[in-house]
């Protein structure tokens, strides 16, 4: 990690057309790198990382691997849109991927068709989640990481998705420090 990677993280990413994000019952949208329904047949949980470093992205991702360890018969996927290298790293660093599936897309093209665009200066920088940063670090020990690539303003979400392509829950994260309460997704889905 260079500092010139860190002051690019701060910088706005270029934009990509977005389309509005799936609402509970509408069907997933599909891309060429990730379709609906699951080839496998399984429901599926989804979330879309803010970049690789930021505390809220790998406490999230934590809370994702833990449900997908306990829940074998459900499909877990992380989106990043770090580059490769920066997320293989990044997964490195907070102890590997276990059962979830993790698909880059650092064209961001999967995040457009999901609705997730850049965010705003209070989605990111807001008083709230600065301290919750602090207080993830200190609760938690999760503290920002260096970030390689990826953008601090692109904006994350998670979502739950039947066995026949519509989603059931989830919804783009309305904070940067917005924490998905994955359990939930699975009762949904196992409802």
């Amino acid at each position: 990690m260079t500092l010139q990677q860190e002051f690019s993280s701060w910088l706005s990413p270029g934009t990509v057309s977005k389309s509005s994000a799936p609402s509970t019952g509408s069907k997933a949208p599909s891309t060429s790198q990730l379709a609906f329904p699951d080839p496998n047949g399984k429901p599926t949980i989804l979330t879309f990382l803010r970049h690789c470093g930021c505390p809220f992205a790998e406490k999230t991702f934590l809370r994702l691997r833990s449900a997908a360890s306990a829940h074998s018969n459900l499909c877990f996927l992380a989106i990043s849109h770090s580059d490769q290298q920066s997320t293989d790293r990044w997964l490195e660093g907070v102890g590997g991927a276990g059962s979830i599936e993790i698909i880059v897309d650092d064209d961001r093209d999967i995040y457009a068709a999901w609705g997730l665009g850049v965010a705003d200066f209070w989605h990111v920088l807001g008083p709230w989640g600065l301290w919750n940063v602090y207080k993830t670090g200190k609760e938690d020990g999760i503290w920002n990481r260096p970030t390689e690539s990826g953008s601090r303003w692109q904006k994350s979400g998670s979502f739950a998705v039947d066995d026949k392509g519509f989603v059931r829950w989830g919804q783009p994260a309305p904070s940067a420090d917005w924490l998905p309460d994955f359990e939930e997704a699975v009762r949904v889905l196992e409802a």
